[in-house]
């Protein structure tokens, strides 16, 4: 992101009101300058929840289109790669963590819903992706999230890191995964 000299500062200031507004809803056109003015100024209050909600349906649309792939799992793997990009999308304007935390829960429901013998097959880039989700989720509860969240989601994770070492242990990454939090 470029950062403005002090004269570009000047000159933005010098700016008449009506020469902004417009600036603004030029802006505004595009999807991630729209979502940042709705957030930060527009809808403070509920402005994060409804991107959060957003991206749930935007996420079951994912779900819903076809992904290429040989297998099964390897569709999957696709899917979880495009949930991962939607999430980043929605992290770049929400700085609520428990909000994140919650859509990484809602797409790691995608593979954990599924049978056990899914994962430990020999298209080891499910489980990976998988495993990479679910670190991430961990990173966030113990490191970013405050102590009173980790209550919500440490029964759920302990799960989900228990069945991947029941089925998927024969990858290092997945090996090397704590056994609990």
């Amino acid at each position: 992101m470029p950062r403005l000299s002090i004269e570009e500062k000047s000159q933005i200031k010098m700016l008449s009101k009506k020469e902004l507004e417009s600036i603004v809803i030029k802006l505004m056109t595009e999807k991630e300058n729209y979502n940042y003015v709705l957030v930060n100024y527009l809808n403070k209050e509920k402005g994060e929840q409804d991107l959060f909600e957003k991206a749930k349906i935007d996420i079951d649309s994912l779900r819903a289109k076809r992904y290429k792939g040989f297998s099964e799992q390897l569709q999957l793997a696709n899917l979880i790669s495009a949930c991962v990009k939607r999430i980043n999308e929605f992290t770049k304007i929400s700085k609520k963590k428990n909000l994140e935390a919650d859509l990484i829960l809602y797409v790691l429901d995608i593979p954990f819903s599924l049978p056990n013998n899914f994962f430990g097959t020999c298209f080891t880039q499910f489980d990976y992706k998988t495993g990479l989700l679910l670190k991430r989720l961990i990173t966030l509860v113990t490191k970013k999230l405050h102590e009173d969240y980790r209550i919500e989601y440490i029964d759920i994770i302990n799960n989900y890191l228990k069945r991947l070492h029941d089925t998927s242990d024969h990858l290092d990454f997945i090996y090397e995964m704590p056994k609990s939090i």
